[in-house]
């Protein structure tokens, strides 16, 4: 079978000519396959020249590069579904807060000296905020919409709110053990945990964090010179959201997913055992 191009003139007798183009005389043949080519049809490669057939084949099954973030995580969500159904609740139970005269506010907020009796305000307390601060709501629903899809995108849907609800507890929690006599509301904790798992994230990828490490401490410190701010569930959240993400850049290959699993339930537990140790001990 000739390799001659259908319709090209046939090359003179004893003349090599290119597969593709019959009508050029050459005497370069493709490192791969061995198939004569002309200069148009010529790709320079690592050793030699490449037919374009060979060529296209190369690049087809060279391994795509890998981002950081790739080597990082395998990959996440590319709807922020967690991330949105968040914010979709908070903003809900806000309009709730509006029209219910402060019970559900009341209902719903972390008071530490309820601990025994409703546990469960120490999570429930991110989803209430200032009745009387429309700014309160509005920056962190403002926050969690700038980076919950870029977290959720980058660690998947489950981590993601896993880091969310650590992070919130880890606020209350740190109210509990700094602040015991003061009621709390809002997101901030969970919001400083993402903060905090970026942080841990990105110094990973070798990214550069200073604008972040600037980020959060700017808002620590409106944490402490504005009145009325809980600085304790900042802290609290941002150290536990950071740890999350520690034990999530540490075992992230794919045979590590049942040793990162039980690590995150192990530091669910550890917040438990920290409340409960709290009144053990007084």
């Amino acid at each position: 079978m000739s390799d001659a191009a259908p319709g090209g003139p046939a090359p003179e007798a004893g003349v090599s000519a290119c597969y593709r183009h019959g009508d050029r005389r050459s005497f370069v043949r493709c490192q791969r396959c061995g198939r004569v080519i002309c200069g148009e049809c010529q790709t320079p490669a690592a050793v030699g020249v490449h037919c374009p057939e060979c060529t296209a084949s190369a690049r087809a099954s060279a391994p795509k590069p890998r981002s950081a973030i790739s080597r990082a995580f395998r990959p996440g969500s590319r709807s922020p579904v967690v991330t949105y159904t968040i914010l979709a609740i908070t903003v809900a139970v806000f309009l709730l807060q509006q029209v219910t005269g402060g019970f559900v506010t009341q209902l719903l907020l972390y008071w530490p000296p309820l601990t025994t009796s409703e546990p469960w305000r120490m999570l429930t307390t991110a989803l209430v905020h200032s009745e009387r601060s429309l700014f309160h709501i509005l920056f962190n629903m403002y926050s969690l919409a700038v980076l919950g899809p870029l977290l959720e995108g980058l660690i998947g849907r489950v981590r993601f709110l896993a880091v969310y609800l650590l992070s919130a507890f880890g606020g209350s929690l740190a109210v509990l053990y700094l602040d015991p006599a003061q009621a709390v509301v809002g997101a901030s904790g969970a919001i400083f945990g993402m903060l905090g798992a970026f942080f841990v994230i990105q110094r990973r990828l070798g990214g550069h964090s200073m604008q972040l490490i600037v980020l959060i401490g700017i808002n620590l410190a409106i944490g402490f010179v504005v009145p009325g701010i809980s600085w304790q569930a900042h802290i609290g959240g941002l150290v536990v959201g950071a740890l999350a993400a520690l034990i999530m850049v540490r075992t992230r290959r794919v045979d590590e997913r049942t040793k990162q699993r039980s690590l995150l339930i192990l530091l669910a537990a550890a917040l438990v055992l920290a409340t409960i140790a709290r009144f053990t001990l007084l």
